[in-house]
């Protein structure tokens, strides 16, 4: 199954505060283990919603509105596509992955349809 991992944003994210290189060392040692595993399909960090815009649709019409978005909490920092036998398996693989944030953070992990869901 594949699955998306979504670093979810925080206050220093959203202030496009750029990582450690500890850190950034670490998030690269760790995708070196997913590639070599055969895990990882794709991944990347995301610029501050700040950079960001957003499309709203209403039958014919389009809105656009310009960042930055609130919550904070509820935005994107960054992601991974991964490659999965089961949502266990991405979850111990999550429990491995450095803190993504100098602080507290939360990463989500969601399951992305597959063409025999809608079979």
């Amino acid at each position: 199954m594949r699955v998306m991992v979504i670093v979810k944003a925080t206050a220093d994210s959203e202030q496009g505060i750029m990582p450690s290189i500890e850190l950034l060392s670490a998030m690269g040692a760790f995708n070196e283990e997913l590639l070599k595993a055969g895990i990882m399909l794709a991944g990347d960090g995301l610029k501050p919603t700040s950079t960001g815009r957003r499309v709203a649709f209403d039958g014919t019409s389009r809105s656009v509105t310009n960042g930055p978005f609130t919550p904070t909490t509820e935005q994107v920092a960054g992601f991974w596509i991964w490659q999965v036998k089961d949502m266990d398996e991405a979850v111990e693989w999550v429990k491995r992955c450095p803190n993504p944030m100098p602080g507290p953070s939360e990463i989500e992990i969601r399951p992305l349809y597959e063409e025999a869901d809608f079979m």
